[in-house]
């Protein structure tokens, strides 16, 4: 960070832009405590702890340098007293203040001070006609709390960008040549049927139909685009303003969230998110959920800035009094890498847990970061950067990236490369041959004399003929087959909870080979909750307990099995010793606020204990006192006043009942009593449910019992769970006569102990089987989360992500790596904690380069740069707006499990592209041939022009609809995800793309040629057209598998769309045929004729099976570099995945199980 003093004459505060937000960013108590701390800040930034900026500060402002507040601070450093005592220390907070500060006793002074010019000078500035701009330093120093505007496309900039594809530029190209030859042939050449009729001219039928073909593909696209990033700036914008309270010239004040400036003092209050990065000045009790800023589940303390220096200080020391007399004995894998002490007991192992899990959310910190949330206490705080200095702004700014293409485009793109330079040849190797012929006719001495006329008819001839091959050979449909499975995927999707915000984030997810996942939020439900306790020293119960565990009880059990007078005391102690309350949204809702370790008591006691409401249980006992929660003493305590009735006297008298929590292992320490579970007096209570009953009964606390809770909390501790005792302790009278401190109390030792608990941020439902199911699919999850390296572990153990072997980095020790360093980490690395934003991205894009295709999850603003930098972002649907603004996908049921179907649909998807480029390839290739062969040996197209047009319908529209409407299978997610090197057209494809071509060519050069038929010219040219298309109908059916399984119809049920489609070709081509007549060059077809081109058609059903079963190393080689591969790049293991029984009768694909060479690789890794 940079300490130094600037120099510039422009800045008249003690700070730059860049001071400011590296302070916050890196948290440095120690620049803030050499400046003098948040007095310094206020004094260097012109503004007041108490009153904050000046509201009319409109003159320029005196110059105060950096090392001005250093002498300041140093020189009074040593008057500041800090006393421990609790209610000292809110007297102390104008301790801190520096006599020339306090001597402002009213605003007009304060304005006079900062301001001298303009209140020395009155006249001078009434008379300046250039009154200068409100807070106008500050904007130029600092910048404004607004980020620069995004130049959004317009619609006609999203048309523009889709015409630069490839293909579509080649297809333009063919599009007007064909156009223009075509309006040339009718309007110079005039053909005749075999009836003498006179042709119509419609060869500009076929620029046309593939121009329409252009504008339907571009507007779809085009307009889908636009519409979403409309909408989803409107929906932005709504939400992102709103207003704020602020303190200027000692008065609270309500402006725009984007009029803040650096210096001001805003209002904290619970539910608030916080507006701009600053430092704490005061204020009761806050803490704040900084989850979706930093990924840190647990809510952050917020002290003023001595309090947490102290702190630091205390905590420094502490652990190098731990270090001296603690070994670290590392672990082996036999015991999931955990380290122990050599002298470690059960007792010091559990305080050092329970220090770590339970003080988390105690730690002081005197700074405030931008997205985060106030969910507890009120205070005040000084703004110190805003806008793109904030750290909101720098991950925002982060993501004003272009997007990259994606792998399916970059395919798409060759393609369209190879298929121009195929057709230009084969349009060239035309023009020759012909050019030749027609040399050497007229060379001849048969052939008519010469004229320009009739050469330059020739030459036309010759270079229509050449265009017209280069026009079949492109593959018109493919943008459109594209547009239409995405589409139609993005549909589908959306019912299963995928919002898909870019459409090709479809296909890219997937061939995802690793997903990098947050912790907080995404695999957890980011809400903590009891799912383990223990009631008196038996009643045990736990979330999901395994069948072989008797004695634990399951959550919903609870209720029927615990008995009634001890549910009931439990529930009081639950519901009257917390802070939660309820709380009205700015949507008008009741929502429950609070720390999420209180109101996971709470939702405990709601759901699992049957209590009553906490707001009815509160109005039944007066509460007393209250001991607030703090990091010395750790714990919490309510006393209440319960009225009772003295058994000898007969009257009501009060007993003072006090409900502690806190540390397991300490307040254990203090109890010499717990609560009885088999006291004969909860018999009668048996079976009932209802009841106010509260009279419980105890025992004393033997060693046996105070070992056996004690190893209970060791074993919680083990599962990374944040344990908590309920204890209570009744009273005669209060204060007590000893005395009224909570510490006196505890130690005196006379608690009785209810119960421990055991909470934790717990799984989402189904994330374990969905972690599985894309380990099945070759997909490397990996987490990625801010949270510390104990918690992180222990989640991604149950979760399945962190394996024996695997390596967990956190995020300081991975940014430091060097490229080589971490290029040789990464196919082991699992876990990575305790990581920044930065380090999130840079994990993603080190993943890429070495050839990974990486999708993100994440929900909070901290996961912006990694989602952005991903081939694929997934957000939550609750999640920040930040991270929904960066991703590809939103999941609107916040379940990781919906990624596993997002995958089956990107590589539905992959598959139909992939279908449709098997079938239209076909046609092209035979179309090519043949037009190559009729115009060498008969100068004629085998095809007129409106019988092309028919030809094109079926391919380009019916045959993309139909097999892009394929629902995913489950054998989707029984392969290895595709390389992102991988040819688009694979061994599998490309032997079904020959093998039907040579056959629909070789039967229709026969028809032509052979004469086998003995039919007329009209009727063999309605016969072969009939059987071109027939096999293009029944080809269709075939490229519904693109691998080398034979059952081709299996769940073709269960698209209606190609099924109906299918007899819609059928039946067009029966009116075009009987009805056509002269205007398509067609005459009816007899039964027998009917029946013959049904039959060639149909043949291409067993030609596949029989083209199936050639091996595919048989013509192509290096087939197994189609697929990723895990053992080149990232991912450790491979699961070995057997074929499903339902396809035991059909013959595997070459890619549907590993090579022997990767069942060698998972036995040695198992081994």
């Amino acid at each position: 960070m940079i300490r130094a003093a600037h120099y510039d004459p422009k800045n008249p505060f003690a700070f730059t832009a860049e001071q400011l937000s590296n302070l916050v960013e890196k948290r440095d108590l120690k620049f803030l405590n050499d400046v003098g701390g948040v007095f310094g800040i206020a004094k260097g930034l012109h503004s007041h702890m108490m009153h904050g900026i000046s509201e009319n500060e409109r003159y320029p402002l005196k110059t105060i340098t950096l090392n001005d507040l250093v002498s300041a601070a140093a020189s009074t450093c040593n008057k500041s007293v800090t006393s421990d005592d609790d209610d000292e220390e809110d007297d102390d907070d104008d301790a801190i203040l520096d006599e020339d500060m306090l001597a402002y006793c009213n605003v007009e002074d304060y304005e006079k001070h900062h301001h001298p010019t303009q209140q020395e000078n009155p006249d001078n500035a009434m008379d300046d006609e250039k009154e200068q701009e409100m807070h106008r330093q500050r904007k130029l120093v600092f910048g404004n709390n607004i980020l620069p505007c995004i130049k959004h496309k317009s619609l006609f900039r999203l048309i523009w960008i889709s015409l630069q594809d490839k293909t579509l530029i080649l297809l333009i190209v063919a599009a007007i040549v064909s156009l223009t030859v075509g309006i040339y042939e009718d309007l110079t050449i005039i053909e005749y049927d075999n009836d003498g009729n006179q042709i119509p001219g419609v060869k500009w039928v076929e620029g046309v139909a593939i121009l329409l073909a252009i504008v339907l593909v571009v507007l779809v696209g085009s307009l889908n685009d636009y519409q979403k990033e409309k909408q989803f700036r409107r929906l932005n914008a709504q939400k992102e303003h709103r207003l704020i309270d602020v303190i200027r010239s000692g008065q609270v004040q309500t402006i725009s969230i984007y009029d803040i400036h650096v210096g001001d003092v805003l209002r904290l209050i619970p539910g608030d998110i916080i507006a701009a990065d600053g430092v704490f000045i005061q204020g009761s009790n806050v803490r704040c959920d900084e989850s979706a800023t930093t990924g840190e589940s647990d809510a952050v303390r917020k002290a003023r800035v001595q309090e947490c220096i102290a702190w630091s200080t205390l905590n420094f020391t502490n652990n190098q009094q731990q270090q001296k007399s603690t070994t670290v004995i590392p672990s082996s894998s036999n015991n999931n890498n955990h380290n122990r002490t050599s002298h470690g007991s059960h007792n010091n192992n559990n305080n050092n847990n329970n220090d770590l899990l339970m003080d988390l959310d105690s730690c002081p910190d005197p700074f405030l970061i931008s997205g985060s949330k106030i969910i507890e206490g009120e205070g005040t705080y000084m703004v110190t950067s805003v806008g793109v200095h904030s750290c909101h702004g720098k991950i925002m700014l982060s993501m004003r990236t272009p997007d990259d293409q994606t792998p399916l485009q970059q395919k798409l793109n060759i393609l369209a490369g190879n298929i121009a330079k195929f057709g230009v040849s084969a349009a060239g190797v035309v023009f020759i041959i012909l050019l030749v012929r027609c040399i050497i006719s007229y060379s001849s001495d048969v052939s008519p004399p010469m004229t320009a006329t009739s050469v330059v008819a020739q030459i036309m001839h010759i270079l229509i003929t050449a265009v017209t091959v280069v026009v079949v050979a492109v593959p018109e449909g493919l943008p459109l087959a594209v547009t239409l499975a995405l589409a139609y995927a993005t549909q589908r999707m959306l019912k299963d909870n995928n919002l898909v915000r870019v459409l090709a984030a479809c296909e890219t997810m997937g061939n995802a080979t690793t997903i990098c996942s947050d912790k907080t939020g995404t695999l957890t439900q980011n809400t903590m909750a009891v799912v383990a306790g223990t009631f008196g020293s038996s009643f045990r119960f736990l979330r999901e307990p395994p069948a072989s565990r008797g004695d634990l009880i399951d959550l919903p059990s609870i209720r029927y099995k615990l008995p009634l007078p001890v549910r009931n005391f439990i529930n009081q102690a639950m519901a009257l010793n917390s802070t939660v309350y309820m709380s009205t949204n700015t949507a008008g809702e009741q929502t429950l606020m609070g720390n999420k370790t209180e109101m996971a008591i709470h939702h405990f006691a709601q759901d699992w204990m049957q209590c009553e409401p906490f707001e009815l249980l509160r109005t039944c006992w007066a509460v007393e006192h209250v001991y607030s929660f703090s990091s010395t003493r750790k714990a919490m305590a309510t006393v209440i006043r319960i009225p009772t009735l003295d058994e000898y006297t007969k009257k009501e008298r009060i007993i003072y009942r006090l409900h502690i929590k806190g540390a397991s292992e300490m307040l254990l320490n203090c109890c010499d009593s717990i609560i009885s579970m088999h006291a004969q007096s909860y018999e009668r209570f048996d079976g009932i449910q209802d009841g106010n009953t509260y009279d419980i009964e105890t025992r004393v606390m033997t060693d046996a019992n105070h070992t056996r809770m004690t190893k209970i909390i060791s074993s919680y501790a083990t599962r990374c769970l944040r344990t908590l005792a309920i204890c209570y302790r009744d009273f005669d009278s209060w204060p007590p006569p000893q005395s009224q401190k909570l510490e006196d109390i505890l130690n005196e030792g006379k608690l009785t102990l209810l119960g421990i608990i055991g909470i934790e941020d717990p799984l989402r439902p189904g994330v374990k089987s969905a972690v599985a199911a894309c380990q099945r699919a070759g997909v490397c999850v990996r987490m990625v989360t801010g949270d510390n390296m104990l918690t992180a572990k222990s989640i991604a153990r149950q979760c399945g992500i962190y394996t024996p072997g695997g390596k967990t980095l956190d995020g300081p020790t991975f940014r430091q790596l060097t490229n080589v360093e971490r290029q040789k980490i990464l196919p082991d690395l699992q876990v990575l904690a305790r990581s920044s934003p930065e380090d999130k991205r840079l994990l993603v894009q080190s993943l890429r380069e070495l050839g990974d295709i990486v999708a993100v999850t994440g929900d909070g603003t901290n996961d912006g740069p990694a989602l952005k930098a991903a081939d694929v972002g997934f957000s939550m649907g609750l999640g920040t707006e930040v991270a929904k603004e960066a991703s590809s996908i939103i999941l609107m049921d916040d379940n990781f499990a919906s990624i596993v179907r997002a995958i089956s649909w990107g590589r539905c998807v992959n598959d139909s592209v992939k279908k449709f480029l098997q079938f239209q390839l076909t046609v092209n290739i035979t179309a090519v041939a043949l037009t190559l062969v009729s115009a060498i040996v008969e100068s004629k197209s085998v095809l007129s022009a409106v019988q092309l047009l028919w030809v094109n319908l079926i391919m380009d529209t019916f045959a993309a609809l139909a097999l892009a409407t394929d629902p995913p299978t489950p054998q989707l997610l029984e392969r290895l995800p595709e390389a992102r090197t991988a040819p688009l057209i694979h061994a599998s494809m490309w032997k079904m793309i020959c093998g039907q071509s040579i056959y629909q060519i070789t039967v229709i050069l026969s028809l032509m040629y052979t004469d086998m038929l003995h039919l007329d010219d009209a009727t063999l040219e309605t016969v072969i057209f009939t059987a071109f298309v027939f096999c293009q109908i029944f080809n269709e059916v075939n490229s519904r598998r693109i691998d080398n399984r034979f059952n081709i119809f299996k769940g073709i049920t269960k698209n209606k769309i190609f099924i109906l489609i299918f007899f819609i070709t059928l039946l067009g081509q029966f009116i075009i045929v009987e009805c056509g007549g002269s205007a398509l060059q067609t005459v009816p077809l007899s039964i027998k004729h009917w029946g013959v081109c049904l039959f060639i058609g149909v043949m291409s059903l067993p030609i596949g099976g029989l083209i199936r079963i050639i091996p595919d190393d048989l013509f192509f080689s290096n087939t197994y570099s189609v697929y990723y591969h895990p053992g080149n790049n990232t991912s450790r293991r491979l699961p070995v995945i057997p074929p499903r029984d339902d396809d035991v009768d059909e013959r595997l694909a070459w890619h549907a199980v590993p090579r022997q060479q990767d069942y060698d690789l998972y036995d040695f890794e198992k081994k």
